[in-house]
């Protein structure tokens, strides 16, 4: 189910948010350049989809992105990711462009945001989706005491 499509000045699509009901977590798709206040608009809008819906994954496809999505991650971490984790986020899946791949991996590596939900980097979007799928199945699976 689409849920909001995101428009840059020069009214080009550059982000479409999707909820994915048969999986239960909200879809993004992102392309072309996006600057930094278009990024933040768009992860804003995850917000207030999370505040809706209460989904603990988000698959973020920025495999069509041209040139860097994001100028600086301190955004992120400081105030959008707080906000995600308290409003259920629990998984991101982040799909990277075809050479993001190794600039993601430094990031992811650095932890950034710390516990407050996993984040795994991608260079496939069918490994992203598995991925989020093992995540939930876990959920469902009773633990047991040793």
């Amino acid at each position: 189910m689409r849920l909001h499509d995101l428009y840059n000045d020069d009214e080009h699509l550059y982000c479409s948010i999707q909820f994915d009901a048969a999986n239960q977590w909200l879809y993004a798709t992102w392309q072309g350049y996006v600057p930094t206040p278009d990024a933040e608009r768009g992860a804003e809008a995850y917000l207030t989809e999370l505040r809706q819906r209460h989904c603990p994954g988000l698959l973020n496809d920025n495999s069509r992105i041209a040139g860097p999505w994001f100028d600086s991650t301190a955004w992120l971490e400081q105030i959008w990711a707080p906000q995600a984790a308290e409003l259920g986020l629990r998984y991101v899946a982040h799909v990277t462009p075809p050479d993001g791949f190794a600039a993601s991996l430094d990031v992811a590596a650095r932890r950034p945001f710390g516990t407050q939900f996993e984040l795994q980097i991608f260079d496939d979007l069918t490994a992203a989706q598995d991925w989020l799928l093992r995540c939930y199945a876990a959920e469902k699976t009773p633990h047991r005491l040793a």
